[in-house]
């Protein structure tokens, strides 16, 4: 990019200079002054030869006299010629211009040059292109991804005030599943971040991002990190949902439904709604409690709708209180977090599901962004999304379109049991 940008400066350049410079040099003042004092001597020349023809035809001059006076004319009007070829001299004025021109054509492309480097936004540009052209790669292979993120990382490390560009690139590492990289990039758009708000919310995609580096355990740095955001704001959603998790994974149910009720009341358009209040209604069931009534989500625009069913071979190897995960990713194998993502028990089998942009779980990677998704329904047995052994799965053989909520589900069936 950068030396496509300095081709095109420099033509621009070259294009200035000739409407500055053409003029100077090979525009003539001079030139045009000789051309004026020879009409002017030509036009005295005739004059005078008039004057005399008419003396001549008056009977005021004799033949001699009229033929020496005509010599005498016609001989300083070559005098006149003659002096004109041998002495042109180039005015000082012109010479001065010349000088000006040429040193113009040296140092006013190298001052461009120095003065774009220390005042221009070329970082920025760059920035800004690396970025779009991440936004356009989730079909590219994973190695074009990881190029264009590595070229982001060295640009962001060069000019890091760019918040946007630290959110793309934590997004980006998500994608790539190099959750750590996420983290950090995360962190640096916390330094970066507009306001508190913002601050706290950055924080909190750090802790989800070392969540998933640490396949769901609550170990010491993922605890620091939603710390860390809590402290800026005590109800950031996605350090609430984290701890929402780990207390349903320890079946501490009561303050899981604590951490996740809080969500619906301070983000009740949050994208994972749906996810949630069936989070809130297994919890209570577990507790041996009814669930409160709650709103249902409609359906959010386009989205897959799966038929899941256990083939019969694992019928009665699967409790009903297994925690069932169906969910939704990109066909093309680009990694990163689910697009859509619900949970249910074993005991709603089988059941009609429905993945949409309610249960997205970043409002960055939406299912309603794709045409075609993979949908795989995973039983696990320790209630955690990522998979384990022993865990119960099963995948569609092909992709499935992503449209309106209308016509007959795609069935999927749970028929292999996860070995490593």
């Amino acid at each position: 990019m950068t030396e496509t940008f300095w081709i095109a400066a420099t033509v621009l350049i070259v294009l200035a200079l000739a409407f500055v410079l053409y003029p100077v040099l090979f525009h003539s003042a001079g030139a045009r002054e000789r051309t004026d004092l020879r009409n002017q001597n030509l036009m005295a020349y005739r004059s005078r030869m008039k004057e005399l023809d008419s003396e001549y035809q008056a009977g005021l001059l004799d033949d001699e006299n009229y033929r020496q006076l005509k010599e005498e004319l016609a001989g300083a009007m070559l005098d006149d010629v003659q002096n004109e070829a041998l002495v042109k001299p180039v005015p000082s004025g012109r010479k001065t211009a010349i000088a000006v021109g040429l040193i113009a054509i040296l140092l006013f492309p190298a001052a461009t040059y120095v003065l774009y480097q220390e005042w221009g936004a070329m970082d920025q540009v760059e920035q800004f292109l690396a970025m779009q052209q991440i936004g356009e790669t989730d079909q590219a292979r994973q190695s074009q991804m990881q190029d264009l993120t590595r070229q982001l990382r060295e640009r962001l490390e060069a000019s890091p005030d760019n918040p946007d560009g630290w959110a793309m690139l934590g997004q980006s590492y998500m994608r790539l599943e190099q959750y750590g990289d996420a983290a950090q990039a995360f962190r640096r758009l916390a330094n970066y971040a507009p306001d508190e708000r913002a601050r706290a919310v950055a924080l909190g995609l750090a802790a989800q991002a070392l969540f998933f580096q640490s396949q769901g355990a609550m170990t010491d740095t993922v605890t620091q990190a939603i710390e860390d955001a809590r402290a800026v704001n005590p109800d950031e959603v996605n350090a609430l949902g984290l701890l929402g998790i780990h207390a349903f994974s320890q079946q501490e149910y009561r303050d899981a439904i604590g951490y996740w009720e809080r969500i619906v009341t301070v983000a009740p358009d949050h994208p994972q709604l749906a996810s949630i209040q069936d989070g809130i209604r297994e919890a209570y069931v577990r507790l041996g409690e009814e669930p409160p009534a709650m709103a249902s989500a409609a359906p959010s625009g386009p989205g897959v709708t799966v038929r899941v069913s256990i083939a019969d071979a694992f019928q009665d190897q699967v409790a009903d209180d297994t925690v069932l995960f169906v969910f939704a990713r990109r066909q093309d194998g680009a990694g990163g977090p689910p697009l859509a993502i619900t949970r249910l028990t074993a005991a709603d089998l089988p059941a009609d599901v429905r993945l949409d942009d309610s249960q997205a779980m970043s409002p960055d990677a939406k299912i309603s962004a794709v045409d075609q998704v993979m949908v795989t329904a995973r039983l696990s047995r320790s209630g955690n999304a990522i998979a384990q052994p022993g865990d119960w799965q099963g995948s569609l053989d092909a992709p499935a379109d992503v449209g309106p909520a209308t016509g007959e589900p795609v069935e999927l069936v749970i028929d292999q049991q996860l070995t490593d």
